[in-house]
């Protein structure tokens, strides 16, 4: 079935529903999965990222594992490393941070003057959480303070017109044992990204989306915008070696979280 198809029988449906009254089944569910780690072609929606690029040392890796009992999940890891590669062609300001990113839904390919898009996953393009209020994880850490960002369409006059806009939150994520939160139930305290930017850190893998600030290049925009909830195109988890808060692991070295899952919930 097309997708103009697929659209007109969405419009049908809707329809039907409102004119029998069960105006409850319009209501998206309170929770909505975004990514899973359950097998390896979910790896193939992820890319990695660090220093490494900029003549960093950094190093990093995502792989699905199977525990004994048959579950599976994903494990990004690897090194974190303050230092440059000597002759390094880039003048690098700082050094050691790793990340992962998910793949944009969409990506345009340019064949002469034409532009095609190409859909990857089944977001149709976007990732509408238009309904829903926060961003839930679960996750196994080791200690140390990671990144949660969430990409959305460029539609703010923010610097890097040409880039996605990035909002983003803290996620300290204690050591050895799986968190998981279904409740708006968290706790929020001031701490520094880099050494420059303000975030909120969140205790606990609940981030409501209210939380995440916009940013640029690791800095916090100084703008009173909003999120479009409704045009995400990415996430990305990620870890600098420098920054995070007081009590959480931090330094160069190893550092090693475990995903089971991203969903979006609706929690008001």
């Amino acid at each position: 079935m097309s997708r103009l198809r697929r659209l007109i029988q969405a419009s049908v449906d809707a329809t039907k529903k409102v004119i029998s009254g069960n105006l409850d089944d319009l209501m998206p569910p309170p929770e909505r999965p975004i990514f899973s780690f359950n097998s390896k072609q979910e790896l193939s929606k992820w890319h990695l990222y660090s220093d490494s690029e900029f003549g960093g040392l950094s190093s990093a890796s995502l792989q699905i594992t199977e525990s004994e009992n048959g579950a599976t999940s994903g494990i990004f890891s690897g090194n974190l490393s303050l230092d440059v590669s000597e002759g390094s062609k880039w003048n690098i300001t700082r050094s050691g941070f790793c990340g992962m990113r998910s793949k944009k839904a969409v990506q345009r390919v340019f064949i002469g003057c034409l532009i095609i898009e190409i859909v990857l996953f089944e977001f149709d393009g976007f990732i509408d959480l238009d309904s829903y209020d926060t961003i839930a994880m679960k996750l196994k850490g080791d200690g140390r303070c990671y990144i949660s960002t969430i990409y959305t369409e460029n539609w703010v006059n923010s610097p890097g017109q040409m880039e996605d806009n990035s909002w983003q939150a803290f996620v300290y994520v204690p050591e050895g044992n799986w968190y998981i939160m279904k409740e708006a139930a968290f706790v929020l305290k001031k701490c520094v990204l880099l050494g420059s930017a303000d975030l909120m850190l969140n205790i606990g893998i609940s981030i409501p989306l209210a939380r995440y600030l916009p940013t640029w290049r690791g800095n916090v925009i100084d703008a009173q915008i909003e999120m479009n909830p409704s045009r995400v195109l990415g996430m990305s988890l990620s870890v600098n070696a420098e920054g995070g808060v007081p009590g959480a692991r931090s330094g160069p070295g190893d550092f090693r979280v475990e995903l089971d899952w991203i969903k979006a919930m609706r929690t008001e």
